[in-house]
């Protein structure tokens, strides 16, 4: 039975979800201040439910960075007296999925359970437990501390983890994005399991809490899930904001000595927040640039072209404020700096040049033809009304998205991109370059 209930949630990851329909999100708030955000969909017998707070790595303090993270991991270790390997049982049983996401804005935990009323009963009990009655075990702490740490001693030896931590030091400096989420050796020596409760309760409260639904559920029923979850809840006051990113004052290029034979080397400016009118204008212009993979400008002149890179991409990541515009590349070590050249080049001549209209309508094309992929399944929509709700988007933006798409133009593109990017002050960090 448990094979069969296994197998009906696995269809449900792979049945796709009726594209051609508009994604009707509903939207209302719990009486302890949780913002709700649901869409009814009885295709399937299928409910998918995530929680999110503003308790991402950016909440962490330098002292001890990692307590975020690991605040949200331990809670799915040992919850209302259960131990890990209980809550998994528990979960088992009843063919339900638990997984959840973590980065420096947010920190979310999942569930994805069949609707009828034996199994969804049963996975929402343990949910809520983990959500609401977390142990924050010493035993499992220090269990867990052990084996964070040895895998910080190991991520510092790696060129990518290097790199990555560089960049997002020199790019933020002092603001919270330019902390190490993952903690140092230092600051995860130092993290105790009141620090893991006192940051359980200042920052998984009901209010500022956001609880996104999609399934086999009607308004009626998904508004008691919600109030029951978020009743349980820490009482507390809603999240502060983050300060704002300042902007780089100087040019700033790193290098980071390393042996391997490959060099990794991000070049960055803080980009645009999650709310950003901007959006989709640069969100465009970088899938020309280096967005778009082998159609990008990037991969064209560097790597087709010239032969000098292994990859090479470009990406806003928006964030709560100014998250990174990123170009990142891998080279052979002795073809470094023609490799670095080629690529400033080539960014500068896509600032002041602009795009093609050839360029924008493929790109625009390519966007627009494979929007449906991004909403085929109950697991994506949920990522996206949850992304909605957290960043207090219009709810219309799924219906939107084509249309902010398609209303792209070369010039907004050029404008957009200098006006947000300074070329003369980028951050750029080399690990393992030509000497």
């Amino acid at each position: 039975m448990n094979n069969f209930k296994n197998l009906v949630l696995f269809v449900g990851c792979l049945l796709a979800f009726n594209c051609n329909a508009a994604v009707k999100i509903e939207h209302w708030q719990t009486a302890s201040g949780a913002r709700v955000y649901f869409v009814e969909n009885h295709d399937l017998p299928i409910v998918d439910l995530s929680v999110n707070f503003a308790a991402g790595g950016a909440r962490d303090t330098a002292e001890k960075s990692g307590v975020a993270g690991i605040t949200r991991y331990m809670m799915t270790l040992g919850a209302a007296g259960l131990n890990d390997e209980a809550l998994t049982n528990r979960f088992a049983d009843v063919g339900a999925v638990l997984s959840g996401d973590f980065d420096a804005d947010r920190a979310s935990l999942k569930l994805r359970t069949l609707s009828s009323t034996t199994e969804q009963t049963q996975a929402l009990d343990t949910f809520k437990k983990i959500l609401q009655q977390p142990d924050f075990s010493q035993a499992v702490l220090t269990r867990e501390k052990a084996r964070i740490i040895a895998g910080i001693q190991e991520s510092e030896t790696q060129p990518e983890s290097i790199s990555s931590k560089a960049f997002m030091s020199a790019l933020y400096g002092q603001h919270p994005y330019g902390l190490d989420s993952g903690g140092t050796v230092a600051s995860v020596t130092a993290i105790s399991t009141q620090d893991l409760q006192q940051f359980y309760q200042q920052h998984y409260g009901a209010n500022g809490a956001v609880i996104a639904m999609i399934g086999d559920l009607t308004r009626e029923q998904a508004s008691k899930i919600a109030d029951d979850i978020a009743s349980g809840l820490p009482k507390t006051t809603a999240p502060t904001s983050l300060p704002a990113v300042s902007l780089p004052s100087v040019e700033n290029t790193q290098k980071i000595a390393h042996p391997a034979s490959q060099s990794h080397i991000l070049i960055g400016y803080p980009g645009i927040k999650r709310i950003d009118p901007d959006y989709f204008t640069l969100y465009v212009g970088n899938y020309i640039l280096g967005g778009g993979g082998f159609v990008s400008r990037l991969t064209e002149e560097v790597r087709e072209k010239r032969g000098l890179v292994y990859s090479v991409y470009s990406y806003f990541m928006p964030m709560q404020e100014n998250g990174p515009f990123q170009i990142g590349l891998q080279t052979k070590k002795e073809q470094s700096n023609e490799a670095l050249k080629l690529v400033n080049e080539t960014l500068e001549k896509f600032m002041q040049n602009g795009v093609t209209e050839k360029e924008l309508q493929a790109a625009k094309d390519n966007i627009i033809g494979g929007f449906p992929m991004r909403i085929d399944s109950n697991g994506k929509i949920l990522d996206y009304i949850s992304m909605i709700g957290f960043y207090q988007l219009p709810l219309t933006y799924l219906d939107d998205y084509n249309k902010k798409i398609a209303a792209v133009t070369t010039a907004q593109i050029k404008e957009a991109f200098n006006r947000r990017i300074d070329r003369k002050k980028l951050v750029t960090v080399i690990v393992g370059g030509q000497d």
